[in-house]
């Protein structure tokens, strides 16, 4: 029986996953992430989605490279409503807020609580809601697909709530060149688009782009 080919993204964010514990993939829709995740030696898996189609995607995926329909529990869930409890939760393929909103709703949250998030879009916006809101990202690590870098976060929750710098929102703990120029270069497009109509906004942007440069010299 051949085993999933995981993308690069999820590759990462499974490279993220602490042994042991009990994980939940929301958002799963095919479950190719879980099912690796079994063949590689874990047990206690979750996959939930929001929808029932990507849902009955998840148990041919599990029967197709597992074989036991039990191997992974299927949840029909808006984010983690329905999940009582996960000691790492992924969520991975979704935009920035989307996620925030997810991680945000957590019922059974505790400082050992591990997120692996990988945002589609907006990562800049995710991380101020996750600082904001008392959490905190422990590292970050980027994946190349379809000519994108995309990026991986591990977070966890601390409590403390503060306020993050433009540079750290839009460039976090990433020390991939190659991402933090692509970002650099977007904000100086930005800044200097929006200068006619909101200097205020294309200063910040600027500023924010100046500071990651000063952040690459030093990679």
């Amino acid at each position: 029986m051949h085993e999933p080919i995981l993308s690069p993204r999820l590759a990462a964010a499974a490279g993220m996953v602490r042994k042991g514990g009990e994980i939940c993939d929301v958002g799963t829709d095919h479950a190719l992430l879980p099912c690796r995740l079994y063949l590689d030696g874990e047990r206690k898996l979750t996959a939930a989605d929001i929808n029932e189609g990507p849902l009955l995607s998840a148990r041919q995926t599990v029967m197709h490279y597992i074989g036991k329909e039990d191997a992974v529990r299927l949840v029909l869930s808006d984010g983690l409503e329905k999940i009582d409890y996960a000691d790492d939760v992924i969520i991975a393929g979704m935009g920035g807020e989307l996620i925030a909103r997810i991680v945000l709703g957590c019922r059974f949250l505790s400082r050992d609580t591990h997120f692996i998030l990988q945002p589609m879009t907006k990562a800049e916006i995710l991380r101020k809601e996750l600082y904001k809101n008392g959490f905190y990202i422990e590292k970050e690590l980027t994946a190349r697909e379809n000519d994108r870098n995309y990026v991986i976060m591990s977070v966890y929750f601390s409590g403390e709530k503060r306020d993050i710098a433009d540079a750290f929102a839009y460039a976090g703990k990433v020390t991939d060149k190659e991402y933090l120029i692509a970002v650099c270069e977007r904000l100086n497009r930005a800044g200097e688009n929006c200068a006619a109509a909101d200097i205020s906004k294309s200063e910040r942007l600027l500023s924010a782009a100046r500071e990651i440069e000063k952040i690459i010299k030093s990679l």
